[in-house]
């Protein structure tokens, strides 16, 4: 087959390449950042030149683009949108029900929520990794270049020691200035305490998210006072929906991952890699932005325990660290998301968390029990390595679309 892909600084995009090499299939990529207009005449312009010149059995694309689903609707091309990212606005475009598309969403509970509404173009499928990469790499020594010069200039740390950690945790911790829920900052104390409280009891509750639920009435007309929303003429997203997850989802990561790294920092060695400073955890070992592709798989590889800490606007899925911490050959310990159980035994090849505290117990648990640890590890690569390649889902793509 000959694929046409296209891309915008997506995570993935040699993996894929590699992959639909290896099953014999050809492919064109183009990198443009226009497959996040929802219309474009200059896209559109671009998109039926590639298809007049070469015959296309299929586009794909990273998550989904509207535009892309429009042009391949004109030209009856399948459309393979595979989505990593949530929130995702644009999966509640008109352009969703779009008979050329198949899109394939890593959690299970958004996926209910699009069949439920009898949408039958959307698709349920976990995340997968590219474990021929990975485990070539891991068999090799761990680069010691082009790792941030702060960290290396003054002997701060050896260039070995930049990959070791008892546990680690490789992501964002939303403290970015001016992110959205500043915005916020000219609510009234009444709803700041109430907003601040909804989302305190949100935190202790892993498996069940409500805090889109809680935004309505009185709440609602206070949050479109100080920061009003409107949504897009061209889809179905709720202002809820937009205030729960870009506004309120963020702000409760950045307050998970700080209460949680803090508590560890108490009791082990903790490093994180993350672009931004991170003043508020004196105790953490800030290793600063990581390479996806260079040097992060070091980073699972060579942690004692991996911390996956979930966006809470990812209801039930497997996040795309969980599955490329395993596909490293890592450890993982992961907060309660309950689609690892269609998939993966916990306690056998991964570890999941209830709270703080079950997460410092567990931590200090398989800090003590190598042997254990190790097994568990090597579980949860044979896991991924065995049914979720780029090559072992893209055959099941495929089988769908064209058998």
């Amino acid at each position: 087959m000959n694929i046409l892909i296209y891309e915008w600084k997506n995570f993935g995009i040699e993996d894929l390449k590699d992959a639909l090499q290896n099953m014999g299939h050809r492919y064109t990529v183009v990198t443009t950042d226009l497959i996040y207009e929802r219309v474009s005449k200059e896209f559109d312009d671009m998109f039926d030149t590639a298809v007049e010149k070469d015959h296309f059995d299929a586009v794909f694309t990273f998550n989904y683009s509207a535009v892309i689903s429009n042009c391949c609707n004109r030209h009856n091309i399948p459309y393979i949108g595979f989505v990593y990212d949530s929130p995702l606005v644009a999966l509640y475009s008109y352009t969703i029900i779009n008979p050329c598309n198949y899109i394939f969403i890593f959690d299970k509970e958004l996926y209910n929520s699009f069949a439920k509404e009898g949408i039958t173009t959307v698709y349920y499928c976990p995340l997968v990794a590219n474990t021929k990469r990975l485990s070539k790499m891991i068999k090799e020594d761990a680069p010691i270049t082009d790792l941030p010069q702060s960290l290396l200039s003054g002997n701060v740390i050896r260039p070995s020691e930049y990959y070791k950690g008892d546990i680690s945790f490789v992501g964002s911790m939303y403290n970015e200035k001016h992110n959205l829920f500043e915005k916020l900052s000219g609510m009234s104390d009444f709803y700041k305490g109430y907003l601040d409280g909804i989302m305190a009891s949100q935190l202790k509750v892993y498996g069940y998210n409500f805090i889109e639920d809680m935004i309505n009435g009185p709440l609602l007309e206070e949050l479109q006072r100080v920061a009003p929303l409107s949504p897009n003429k061209d889809g179905v997203e709720t202002v809820q929906y937009m205030y729960a997850q870009y506004f309120i989802a963020r702000k409760m990561a950045n307050m998970e991952r700080t209460s949680i790294l803090s508590r560890l920092s108490d009791n082990f060695s903790v490093n994180v890699y993350t672009p931004n400073a991170t003043p508020e955890l004196p105790k953490i070992h800030n290793r600063g932005p990581v390479d996806y592709y260079n040097h992060m798989p070091y980073i699972f590889n060579h942690s004692k325990i991996n911390l996956n800490i979930t966006l809470r606007s990812i209801k039930s899925g497997i996040p795309l660290r969980g599955i490329d911490i395993m596909g490293a050959g890592g450890f993982l310990m992961s907060n309660f998301q309950a689609d690892f159980y269609d998939y993966f035994t916990p306690g056998d090849d991964c570890v999941l968390f209830e709270s703080e505290d079950d997460l410092v117990k567990k931590c200090s648990y398989y800090l003590s029990h190598d042997n254990e640890r190790r097994q568990i590890a090597l579980n949860g690569f044979k896991k991924v390595n065995e049914y979720h390649t780029y090559e072992k889902r893209l055959g099941e793509i495929f089988e769908l679309i064209f058998n």
